[in-house]
């Protein structure tokens, strides 16, 4: 991961490949952002003029490269867009400066130390601009010839290390900030690997492998339900959904503590490892990427990996319900029913709205234990990307205070979300003439539907939150600021904030 440091060494004499500055869009043209000071002198005090020129404007994600000034060490000054001037007084927001610290990073693939000279006036904004380029130097070589060798000759390694200029390495704030960012952004991004991970590589019992060896490195309490674990259980809907695969199902219990926590979470991630819909099985062109319907089992790992490293004042349980949903002649159909392990017994419609079956089981296992809350995370439903489109995902809960505080806590890290409704007349459509539920309603409003099926296996009187990630869990557009091609890590940053808030007692 690239190196991250404090410095406050003056941009001229620095050793660097680049010196980034930041640029906004003002109401007569580009400006030169706060930090760029020293640069700007360079230029006599006219680089707004000279980027104007090259036609730059400060709109967000905007690059544009310039020769350094006579004088400069770093050959090369690398103007990043972020977008619209703040208000008079007021500063940037910590996502326009994160993406802005991504959208160069990726432009400096291929480097070996840049500077950053953004705007830094405290310690919020280093985290900020850490993050983001942490975040967006993230590349994906494991299947490259050579892996990372093979990118390294060819020019496009990831930028090695990022110098945050106006930064104060003594000040125990901004390094706080700067390890907060290295280490939420290092579980992230290994959210990102595994989510990228393809499906013949990262079955349920690898999945799980990996959640035990990064259990054992942070001190996190781990357990493994296998096959027969789940049966002697009774986990109707992990085992349905996996029993048409060679690879069976695993539900993993990560366990995080504090001997200063008063409260505990509990975070429930939907680990299908491969999605192709089952004996429902999925039409042509919409297979290829359902190596990503792991997405939220990867988030929750990620998650509770972090709130470890932070050493975070909350007991945090992650729950990964982990299965391949394969077609065979062992497999789930529809007409099935199945006995979850909540006791009630679910008649499947459809096997490609499996992602809900297992989850259901982890909700009623989380419930167990009576934690003060419960999110789970999900790529559940294609209703929700046409609801919220490809970069937004949906909030449901069964508490409209609690669903105000995740939705919250996910706009301060800048993961994009919206709250949605749970609407009583939707759960009609769900009754069974053969079981107790089953597993489709109506079509419209399907991803609703989905949230009001999971909110039955909530347990009394927890606070509950569902997550449908099924738009911004995986971009299969081009890159844009900190995000890449690819998983995303979506719902991470959401995740640890709500733990920090949960810890700091001020989560609602």
């Amino acid at each position: 991961m690239t190196a991250l440091t404090l410095s406050t060494a003056a941009a001229p004499g620095l050793r660097a490949d680049a010196i980034v500055i930041g640029v906004a869009k003002g109401a007569k043209g580009p400006v030169v952002a706060p930090g760029a000071e020293a640069v700007d002198k360079a230029y006599d005090g006219r680089l707004a003029g000279v980027l104007e020129t090259l036609g730059a404007s400060g709109a967000e994600g905007e690059v544009t490269k310039l020769p350094a000034p006579s004088g400069f060490k770093a050959p090369v000054v690398v103007a990043v867009g972020l977008g619209a001037e703040p208000e008079k007084d007021a500063g940037f927001d910590a996502e326009a400066l994160r993406r802005a610290a991504g959208t160069a990073a990726r432009a400096l693939a291929g480097s070996k130390k840049a500077a950053f000279a953004l705007p830094l006036a405290e310690a919020a904004d280093a985290g900020a601009v850490g993050e983001g380029v942490l975040l967006g130097a993230y590349s994906f070589d494991a299947y490259k010839e050579n892996g990372k060798d093979a990118k390294a000759k060819s020019g496009k390694a990831p930028l090695a290390e990022a110098a945050l200029l106006g930064g104060k390495p003594r000040d125990k704030a901004y390094k706080a900030a700067i390890e907060r960012a290295a280490a939420v952004a290092e579980e992230l991004n290994r959210a990102r690997d595994l989510v990228n991970t393809p499906p013949n590589d990262l079955n349920p019992e690898a999945f799980a492998a990996v959640a035990q060896a990064a259990a054992k490195e942070h001190g996190i309490k781990v357990q493994v339900l296998d096959e027969k674990a789940l049966v002697k259980g009774g986990y109707g809907g992990i085992l349905g959904v996996g029993s048409g695969s060679a690879s069976g199902p695993r539900l993993v219990k990560l366990s995080y503590t504090s001997s200063k926590a008063t409260k505990s979470l509990a975070f429930v991630g939907k680990g299908i490892t491969y999605d192709s819909g089952g004996i429902s099985l999925k039409p042509a062109g919409h297979n290829e990427t359902m190596k990503c319907d792991m997405a939220g089992a990867a988030a929750v790992f990620a998650a509770v990996v972090a709130a470890a490293r932070l050493g975070l004042e909350v007991n945090v349980t992650g729950w990964l319900a982990l299965a391949e949903n394969m077609p065979s002649g062992s497999a789930t159909r529809p007409g099935d029913v199945l006995r979850m392990y909540s006791g009630k017994t679910v008649e499947v419609l459809n096997t490609d709205a499996e992602g809900r079956l297992v989850l259901a089981d982890a909700l009623w296992a989380a419930s167990q234990e009576k934690p003060d809350a419960i999110i789970d995370v999900a790529t559940l439903t294609g209703a929700m990307m046409v609801a919220l489109g490809s970069r937004t995902y949906g909030v449901m809960a069964n508490d409209d205070a609690f669903r105000t505080a995740v939705h919250e806590a996910a706009e301060e890290v800048g993961e994009p979300a919206w709250p949605m409704p749970l609407p009583e007349h939707l759960r009609k459509g769900m009754d069974s003439a053969t079981a107790d539920i089953a597993n489709m309603g109506e079509r419209m409003g399907g991803g609703l539907v989905a949230g009001l099926f999971l909110r039955e296996f909530v347990g009394e009187g927890i606070a509950w939150a569902h997550l449908d990630i099924a738009g911004p869990a995986f971009n299969e557009g081009g890159p844009f600021g900190y995000t890449p091609k690819g998983g995303t890590g979506t719902a991470v940053r959401t995740l640890v904030r709500v733990a920090e808030l949960a810890a700091a007692g001020d989560l609602g």
